[in-house]
């Protein structure tokens, strides 16, 4: 059964910001002879990798709502700088748009099951052509 998680994108102000910071990891990992994929590094290493690696993705939110994805490829064990046990969650660089959804702030990730994750926006019926302020005020207006 494939799972999901959802995460906080902390310091991102938009989806741009984020591909922008995800780009830099990308070009980072190449330069250092790595897979070119982005790299998310925290200390739980989640239980479910087989669900996870199961066609899974990483739902950010951004500004309180859920509004893209990465598929997650692998997760690999990795040390910290202080040598404490960490999980990388290695990801594709594309960011897939999703249909908003409200977000409270939470700590960490959160597993998040097939049948509650958002419709990619892609998938709907001109919501990829609304401008994103226009996405959110709908969300917030309890329209979509």
């Amino acid at each position: 059964m494939t799972i999901h998680l959802q995460k906080l994108s902390v310091g991102s102000e938009s989806i741009e910001t984020l591909a922008a910071w995800q780009k830099s990891v990308v070009a980072r990992r190449k330069r250092q002879g790595q897979r070119p994929v982005h790299e998310h590094v925290t200390r739980m290493f989640p239980k479910q990798k087989e669900g996870l690696l199961a066609g899974g993705s990483i739902y950010w939110v951004i500004k309180g709502l859920i509004q893209c994805r990465n598929r997650i490829v692998d997760l690999e064990e990795v040390r910290t700088s202080d040598g404490r046990k960490a999980c990388a969650i290695l990801m594709e660089p594309e960011l897939v748009a999703t249909v908003p959804v409200p977000r409270r702030p939470f700590q960490g990730w959160r597993y998040f099951k097939a049948e509650d994750i958002p419709a990619d926006l892609s998938d709907t019926v001109g919501g990829d052509t609304l401008p994103p302020e226009l996405r959110t005020r709908l969300v917030n207006l309890g329209a979509w």
